[in-house]
């Protein structure tokens, strides 16, 4: 199902806008949607990663008794 919004744009921006969706031959009411589609799902795949990589259990960075190295260790000083 399709929405009807109006949006206020900068002229700068609506220019902008214009002219990519000449260039797409497309409308700029398509290529508004479009824009906004392509944000929507990038930030659910990155709320998905991120709910993922969090739903793991912690790993050891290292063996229980050894110790991390000294910052000069790290860095060949």
């Amino acid at each position: 199902m399709k929405k009807n919004v109006t949006i206020t744009l900068d002229e700068d921006v609506a220019r902008w806008a214009r002219i990519r969706a000449a260039e797409r031959d497309t409308s700029l009411s398509r290529l508004v949607g479009e824009l906004l589609r392509e944000k929507m799902l990038e930030e659910q795949t990155y709320q998905a990663a991120m709910e993922q990589y969090l739903s793991q259990p912690p790993r050891m960075l290292k063996k229980p008794g050894a110790r991390y190295p000294s910052r000069e260790e790290l860095h060949g000083r």
